[in-house]
């Protein structure tokens, strides 16, 4: 995969872009190259259900039930699984989000779903901007 990737320039640029964020490593940003090829072309609404991360409702009438996670390709949701475990506790901007999260009383599951979601909105905008992450200074 490392070989292809590097004799190709745009697939280069896409992967030095999603190995720059905190918790992507080269597994993962091989499963986002070869599965998402539509990464940096689509709107945050439209990535997150591409990939799977994004809540549906089931809601009929008067009739409300719960938001779930489904559809999308399952194996960049699993790509993503890790990555965002990672971010959760070594990113500092991801860390508070789940901290939020997790004090406003919604369980540790879905804080992890929105930080795998907030992962692929963040490598699509900075696929499309074609710029590698940075830290936020203080």
């Amino acid at each position: 995969m490392l070989a292809i990737i590097e004799s190709d320039q745009d697939l280069a640029r896409r992967f030095g872009v999603l190995t720059s964020i905190p918790g992507l490593a080269t597994r993962s940003a091989f499963t986002l190259i070869a599965d998402m090829p539509e990464l940096g072309t689509l709107d945050s609404q439209a990535i997150a259900a591409l990939s799977g991360t994004a809540l549906m409702t089931r809601q009929s009438g008067k009739r409300t039930g719960k938001a779930f996670v489904t559809g999308g390709r399952v194996n960049v949701r699993q790509a993503l699984y890790m990555p965002a475990l990672v971010a959760a506790r070594f990113n500092p901007d991801f860390a508070a989000m789940c901290q939020a999260m997790t004090a406003r009383g919604k369980p540790p599951k879905v804080a992890l779903t929105a930080i795998m979601r907030k992962l692929i909105i963040l490598a699509n905008a900075l696929i499309r901007a074609d710029r590698k992450w940075e830290p936020r200074l203080a």
